[in-house]
């Protein structure tokens, strides 16, 4: 469909992203996915094509500039190769940069951000616990100040990259109940006091690795506080409005990968005399593929238009999420019905995209969380 915000530029990027993808992912994605993993190179080789670099200075290895359209291009393409696990593994550093880059000091942006940014070493952001995910306001994890040191104690669950990252922004509770007793801290994967045991057998995802962290009585210097104490909620919320356009952009991707291989099945596959693609109830449905997947297109268009423009957009984004999830699932549905047996099959996109709707579903925070709060947003 025509994009009105597509410039050359735009186009190259998103071509050399999608090359790339063609090339070094698509071909290794079902044995990683029946691996449980990836080689390590492949966050290096992501990171050289500058997708994490976004609003983060030259300096540190950043861009030096943002786009809300190429953001969109990143997660398309990602989400294009199917390769869910590998690239929410791959990805978890790109939801801690922007607090980081904000809210931390000197000396830790200088050591963290290229590594970061290089691929070297991984990242992960760490807010959800076992008793909650979505409220976000009621984190248990706490952290008291002792002299020129912070100490944490609390859990972390379902934490991506967790287990392969080097440093992690975590959020605990500073001060009272509610969201403004919430402060962010950097947390180096050596700390004495930090643990983490990996998260096995999920329903999608097999390549990511996933984590629950552990911190008992994990010291951090003072200085590792990232901004204000007790602001760390509404940083928290700001980093989530990137996440979710990434997801929905993801989602989109996905959406389009569905729709190439039913296509593609349905030109091929003959059934009662005649190729598959002939008869009109798969033409109907997809038809309605197609008009699902324009319709996330340009609502993605349209809110990342707004927000490079200066708007928050936070309700456009929060609605953009679960039309893009709601969407996903349809069109999921509708490719393994088209794929029949086959779709049922390990080591195909469609099953693997099946898997892992539901995950884009609750991320991020959920469906419910995203009505909820967007009408809250609208003032209602």
């Amino acid at each position: 469909m025509l994009n009105p915000f597509e410039t050359e530029e735009r186009r190259a990027f998103q071509d050399s992203v999608r090359k790339f993808m063609e090339a070094e992912i698509n071909p290794h994605v079902d044995a990683w996915d029946e691996a449980g993993g990836y080689p390590h190179e492949v966050n290096e080789k992501v990171c050289q094509l500058g997708v994490f670099g976004f609003d983060i200075p030259e300096e540190y290895g950043g861009l030096g500039f943002d786009d809300m359209h190429m953001r969109k291009a990143v997660g398309i393409e990602m989400g294009r190769s199917s390769a869910g696990g590998v690239m929410a593994s791959v990805g978890s550093r790109s939801i801690m940069l922007k607090p980081l880059t904000e809210l931390a000091n000197d000396e830790i942006k200088a050591r963290a951000l290229p590594d970061l940014l290089s691929g070297k070493k991984g990242g992960a952001l760490g807010i959800t616990e076992p008793g909650g995910g979505s409220d976000v306001a009621n984190i248990k994890t706490t952290a008291h100040k002792d002299g020129d040191e912070w100490v944490l104690n609390g859990q972390k669950m379902f934490i991506t990259g967790g287990m392969q990252a080097s440093y992690f922004v975590v959020a605990a509770r500073t001060g009272g109940e509610g969201m403004g007793g919430i402060s962010l801290f950097f947390v180096d994967a050596d700390t004495p006091g930090f643990t983490r045991t990996p998260i096995e057998r999920k329903m999608g995802w097999w390549a990511s690795d996933t984590a629950t962290l552990y911190f008992d009585d994990c010291r951090v210097p003072a200085d590792h506080l990232m901004g204000e104490e007790n602001k760390g909620f509404y940083a928290i919320m700001n980093n989530f409005n990137y996440e979710r356009f990434w997801m929905a952009a993801q989602m989109t991707g996905m959406s389009m990968r569905l729709f190439d291989e039913c296509v593609a099945y349905a030109q091929d596959r003959e059934t009662f005399g005649d190729k598959l693609i002939s008869h009109q109830v798969i033409r109907h449905k997809l038809a309605d593929m197609s008009a699902r997947i324009d319709a996330m297109d340009a609502y993605l268009n349209q809110v990342g238009e707004i927000v490079n423009r200066g708007e928050k957009a936070l309700a456009e984004i929060s609605k953009l999420k679960f039309f893009c999830s709601s969407n996903l699932e349809k069109n999921a549905s509708e490719a393994m019905q088209i794929m029949g047996g086959a779709g049922y099959l390990r080591g195909n996109a469609v099953e693997r995209i099946y898997r892992e709707v539901k995950v884009q579903a609750i991320g991020g925070g959920s469906e419910e969380i995203m009505r909820d709060l967007s009408v809250r947003l609208m003032g209602l």
